[in-house]
Formats: C-alpha cells, structure tokens, sequence
C-alpha cells in the first residue's frame, strides 16, 4: 500500500473549516465546509447522473458572488435536506446573502448513492448538518467518516466485489499561495495509486464483463484556494481539478457517476490561475487515495487498511 504522505487537508487555505456527521448503523453521513466571508465558488458537472443543490447559482454568467459553505452528503437525493440545516446553523450566525429584511445562506450541496450498505432508509437530515457545523475544525478525521460513511469503490464487477471508500483530504503550497482538496469517492471504478499500481479493485476473477451500476457512483470533491478568483476561474479549475479524479479512478466518470467537482476561492492572495489549476488535479487525486486508505470496513464490506 505504500506509506502516506506527510498529512494536509483542505483546512490548510486559512479561513476553512471542515465537519462531519457520522451514522455508522445506516451507513450514511455529511461533511460540512465552512467558508470565510467573501469566499466565491464555482463547479463542473462532471458526471452523467449527477444530483445536487444550488448549484445553478455558481455558474460565472449567475449574479450571486459569495458562497458561505458547501455540503457533501450521502443519502442520495433524500440527503440533499440536510443542508438546510446548515443555512439555518448560518442565518442564527448572520451569515448569509442579506436581501431585504432577512439573510440567504448560500449553500451549494452535492449528494453519493449510499444507500447499498447499511440502512437503505438512512440519510443525512437537517439536524444532523445542523451538529456537523457545531464540531466544524481546522483539523477533522477521514476515511469512513462524513460523506464517506457508506462509500464503496470498485463496484464494476457487481456489489460482492466492492471496496470500502471514503473521504480524504489534502493540500499543497507554493509560496503563499494554498491549494487544496476534499474528495469523498463513491466510484465505481477502481483506484489506482500513484505509481498506477492498483489500491481497491475489484477483487473478480478474470475477464469478468462490466456491470452498469446506474446512478449508483459518484466522486464528490472540493478544491479550495486562498488564491483571488474570478467566479469564471473557479469554474475553469473545477474541471481541471476533476482531471485529478481520473488519475487515481479507473474508468473515472462512467455513465452512472455522479461526479462533481467545487472550486471555493477565499481571495486572500494573489497568484497566476494556471498555478491553481496546476495544483488542482494533484490535491484532489491525493485526497481520493488518502480517503481510500484511511477508509475502514463496514457492514460486511472490507478496506484496504484491514
């Protein structure tokens, strides 16, 4: 498996805090960023079956400019009502898009198909978010915790085959400028590790055909920046990040993967956007495996650390 390297996380762009809410029985989670004012994002809808909220408004040619967390659940679509307890944890805080007389947390989310493990009827709710934002820290746990709760990778060649996933975490710095990277990996492909050498495959016997697990996968991930980005850049470098995703998931992208990546930029420096981007891919295929090898078997399937 090879030894990790040194430890980072996404906390590392000054401002960012990360928490979870973990539900080890149902096999479901949340993981909540918190964001500094002023902070901007984007994403790129990378997947064929994606499923998420608020994100219509990060689009460049959209006017709101200010994001104020974003959400990663589990749950499939019945998660994405959790984050409504993260808008309401940010409005008691006044924090929020003031518009008239009341204040508008925004709070893009993006949802994982968990549900083949554990509690099917077990999701994420409002609440839950709700004390994930309570213990939010610049210093948080990863592998199957979170988001990554219940994720499961290598799932090509059916269920039985499957690997336990999870959410990672790391960051990488040139000069002041701070990158950095949350990936929870629900993919259905295998992992592969830096080297190309296989980390959590399927472990099927040869020439086993392909299954299609329809909107059954998904990689979620979250590039930050202490970088100044324009919402047009973020966007840019949401894809680019997603380039990370195929370094380390083979295949990446398939047609039932819900993959999404965000791209959060905080403002506090000022550097080239190719200098993002450069990092972007690198941070996010190190987080996957990170989440990876933290992971920890659940409910009958098995990690790569056991």
């Amino acid at each position: 498996m090879g030894a990790q390297p040194p430890r980072t996380q996404i906390t590392d762009v000054s401002g960012v805090r990360v928490g979870h809410y973990t539900d080890f029985e149902g096999a479901t989670g949340c993981t909540v960023v918190l964001l500094p004012d002023g902070s901007r994002a984007s994403c790129a809808v990378i997947g064929a079956a994606p499923d998420s909220r608020q994100t219509e408004l990060l689009r460049p040619e959209n006017t709101v400019d200010e994001v104020h967390a974003i959400v990663l659940t589990g749950g499939s679509a019945w998660g994405l009502g959790c984050a409504d307890g993260v808008m309401a944890w940010l409005a008691a805080r006044g924090i929020g898009f003031k518009l008239r007389d009341t204040i508008v947390p925004i709070v893009p989310t993006a949802v994982l198909f968990d549900l083949g493990i554990g509690d099917a009827k077990a999701f994420p709710k409002p609440d839950d978010a709700r004390a994930a934002c309570d213990f939010a820290s610049t210093t948080f746990e990863e592998g199957s915790v979170g988001a990554g709760t219940g994720a499961t990778v290598a799932k090509w060649a059916g269920p039985e085959y499957r690997v336990k996933g999870g959410i990672g975490s790391a960051s990488k710095r040139r000069g002041d400028l701070v990158v950095g990277a949350l990936v929870a990996c629900n993919a259905v492909g295998d992992v592969v590790d830096e080297h190309n050498e296989p980390l959590a495959v399927a472990s099927c016997p040869p020439d086993t055909p392909w299954l299609t697990l329809d909107r059954s996968s998904t990689v979620l991930a979250i590039v930050a920046t202490n970088s100044q980005l324009t919402k047009g850049q973020c966007a840019h470098i949401a894809r680019m990040g997603g380039a990370g995703i195929a370094q380390a998931v083979r295949p990446a992208h398939a047609f039932g993967d819900g993959d999404i990546v965000f791209c959060t930029s905080t403002g506090a420096v000022e550097s080239d956007p190719l200098n993002v981007g450069a990092l972007a891919a690198d941070v996010v295929a190190e987080a996957l495996r990170r989440g990876i090898r933290a992971a920890t078997g659940l409910h009958g399937v098995s990690a790569v650390s056991a």
